[in-house]
């Protein structure tokens, strides 16, 4: 366990900044004078990244040993933290988050892989709920981290305060972290990386596009997302080299776990993005209380973590799953219907229930899914769940930004636009929340083929 407390401790830093920065948009806006479309690249191009690295999570466990991926993740953790600290200009900033992207995308992928090396199945789930509980306190200290640090400081500092912490876990991590399994030498699949980059790059760019009215634009990048995804899948029939086994979506347990999976991190990383801005634009608080809107719910989010894995070793999949869906689904109805009457007690009070329904959900729908897969399988699962997380945290960030602003009348304020923006928002992800209830349902029945 002190391995998997290295890595995931190199992860907490790499997601601390990431939610650090939600807080501070208003101020890098003044700042740098860019707009919200363009700031919150910093979340959204940042897991963009981290999601291609985590692509290649399959063929890294086999070519590779711990200890190498490991020491990657931190030497990319520091260039980018000194990048973003020293920045004068946006585009040093963004390059810095873009770095600092590969730690998050190398250490995330391979806890759970060593996890999987070690650990029997039957005590996946608490096993998982503690390693998350390290990575998972980091959106509960993040957001009041990022705010503090940028009312009463300089949002610079979070990167210096950092630093001298993944250094300290990179010369750790050189004594402690060991190797569980042989590695081999793999050639790697480029070609369909490469195509698999481009539609991800693409997707995300594009919504990007759509805020900022350049229909013109959106509609090449789709062009594009199709192109690369057709090209990937018949590159896949006949590819001998190494990225990952799409046999995996020949499994019901996978499907049916992987896609509650990305839409509770659709939902999670969009809604930190959104409350904060949300109570500064309607409510008219400062970025601290912005960050402490999250504070409650966050702490429960990761502390709660070893409880919910234990509820699903002990109990089976329905109490933590269907429980889960239930509480995000209510909280997320709350916020839709009475977001500006809640004020700012009331949403700290919602987003409470919502985390604690989406943390109990989200964590066990991988440890369910990983359970029901055959071994050989659950590398490239892995690294399939890390992707689409990633992957769909970038779009939560992005289409809620979208939504925020996406509504106003003439003569409104812009207290006004981001309350009704927000609102759809909300009703969104309500909507998700009852399409998640489905997929429990379907992955609570699938079959066990292992």
């Amino acid at each position: 366990m002190v391995v998997v407390t290295v890595v995931a401790l190199m992860s907490f830093l790499g997601v601390l900044t990431e939610t650090s920065m939600n807080t501070t948009f208003p101020t890098l806006m003044k700042d740098f004078h860019v707009s919200l479309t363009a700031v919150q690249w910093v979340t959204s191009g940042y897991l963009l990244c981290a999601a291609l690295v985590m692509l290649t999570s399959a063929f890294m466990k086999r070519r590779f040993t711990n200890r190498t991926l490991f020491t990657w993740a931190a030497a990319l953790f520091i260039v980018g933290d000194l990048l973003c600290a020293t920045a004068t200009i946006f585009p040093q900033l963004l390059v810095g988050r873009l770095v600092q992207a590969g730690c998050v995308g190398f250490c995330t992928p391979l806890m759970v892989n060593i996890i999987m090396d070690v650990v029997p199945r039957s005590k996946l789930g608490t096993y998982l709920g503690l390693a998350n509980v390290i990575i998972l306190i980091a959106p509960a200290l993040g957001p009041t981290f990022g705010g503090a640090i940028t009312a009463f400081a300089s949002w610079r500092m979070i990167f210096w305060l950092t630093l001298p912490l993944a250094v300290i876990l990179l010369i750790c991590g050189q004594f402690l972290i060991k190797q569980y399994t042989a590695t081999s030498r793999y050639a790697f699949d480029w070609a369909r990386f490469a195509l698999l980059a481009a539609a991800l790059t693409s997707l995300i760019i594009g919504l990007t596009a759509v805020g900022d009215g350049n229909w013109l634009l959106f509609g090449g990048l789709m062009v594009v997302l199709v192109a690369s995804a057709i090209g990937f899948a018949k590159l896949s029939k006949t590819s001998t080299r190494a990225l990952f086994s799409l046999t995996v979506f020949h499994q019901p347990a996978f499907l049916f776990s992987f896609l509650p999976y990305i839409l509770l991190q659709f939902a999670n990383v969009g809604i930190n993005f959104l409350l904060p801005n949300y109570v500064q634009g309607v409510f008219a608080a400062s970025s601290f209380v912005g960050g402490l809107v999250l504070l409650p719910g966050s702490i429960f989010n990761g502390l709660g973590q070893p409880l919910y894995g234990w509820l699903l070793d002990r109990f089976g999949g329905k109490v933590p799953l269907y429980t889960g869906a239930a509480l995000f689904t209510l909280a997320l109805g709350a916020m839709a219907g009475w977001g500006p009457r809640l004020g700012v007690v009331g949403m700290t009070l919602a987003y409470l229930v919502f985390a604690i329904g989406r943390s109990m959900a989200f964590s066990n729908s991988v440890a369910y899914g990983l359970k029901k897969m055959p071994k050989t399988l659950q590398s490239d699962a892995n690294a399939l769940y890390n992707t689409g997380q990633q992957v769909s945290g970038a779009m939560g960030t992005t289409v809620l930004a979208l939504l925020m602003t996406s509504i106003s009348r003439p003569g409104w304020h812009q207290a006004q636009i981001i309350s009704a923006g927000s609102a759809l928002a909300f009703g969104l992800l309500t909507a998700s929340g009852l399409v998640i209830w489905w997929l429990f349902f379907k992955l609570l029945h699938a079959k066990t083929d292992y």
